[in-house]
């Protein structure tokens, strides 16, 4: 991949413009309740971005410039995304509801992982390769839920919305991914690094919203032809990563928790 120009990309880098999305017009279209359901799980995601850097700050990420730049740039960004998605499902006639545990009282488990993750980051010099392996498994991740939310919700308003939030994401994909092809070049960081990833990754939102609602958004975008090969592809961009060929995520994820005797459109 070419490389990233953080300078510009900085220089570019802002809000979303809510003021130019055509907000008097969403009620003028249907939007399916499961698409209320998965943007309503979305927005919580998006909004819970503070939380996740609030973990970063306690590693190595920090020490690194470029990477404290760009986390600086891509929290301010994550922020309004969720932002516009709760202005898009009040204008349609659901507001977002308010959670039900406050995102400072995060689960002891939630806790934990926060703590381990601090202290792999202060015995591992490399730890910043598996941070951005992860986060470019993120981003790809949630770049291929939006793009399949407008395939199948098919409103415009929320086309037009998505697309703008799209070109967001698609630059932090960017930036994860080129870090991550540079810091996993040496052969011991790559393997620390998938070991990591096998044993402890999980869908974007685990963790923070209940796994009955992580396997519904899953089955609603992904359980069709089309969704499975949104999938493929993820997890095809990733293998091309340094020792990750033969990793196995979403479609895996996929297999076990939708597909495998589940109902993603369960509420159960």
């Amino acid at each position: 991949m070419p490389p990233f120009d953080l300078d510009a990309w900085v220089a570019r880098s802002g809000a979303l413009d809510l003021d130019a999305i055509p907000w008097g017009d969403v009620p003028k279209y249907d939007v399916p309740p499961e698409a209320v359901r998965t943007l309503t799980y979305m927005q919580d995601i998006e909004s819970h971005t503070i939380i996740y850097l609030r973990s970063l700050l306690a590693t190595r990420a920090v020490d690194d410039p470029e990477v404290s730049t760009f986390l600086a740039c891509w929290l301010h960004e994550e922020t309004f995304h969720g932002i516009a998605l709760s202005r898009f499902l009040e204008a349609a006639g659901h507001p977002v509801p308010p959670r039900p545990t406050p995102r400072g009282q995060e689960p002891v488990l939630k806790r934990l992982e926060s703590w381990a993750t601090s202290i792999v980051s202060k015995a591992w010099p490399d730890f910043c390769a598996v941070h951005m392996t992860w986060g470019a498994i993120n981003e790809l991740t949630t770049l291929t839920g939006y793009l399949r939310l407008k395939a199948v919700a098919r409103h415009p308003v929320l086309d037009e919305l998505l697309e703008t939030i799209m070109r967001d994401e698609s630059r932090h994909f960017f930036f994860y991914y080129r870090q991550a092809e540079i810091r996993l070049q040496r052969p011991a960081v790559a393997r620390v690094a998938r070991l990591l990833v096998d044993r402890f990754w999980g869908p974007v939102g685990s963790g923070v919203q209940p796994q009955s609602e992580l396997r519904f958004m899953a089955g609603y975008l992904f359980g069709d032809a089309e969704g499975v090969a949104a999938v493929r592809k993820v997890d095809e961009t990733i293998r091309r990563l340094p020792g990750f060929a033969t990793v196995q995520l979403l479609e895996a994820w996929l297999d076990r928790y939708v597909k495998g005797g589940r109902n993603g459109h369960s509420r159960d």
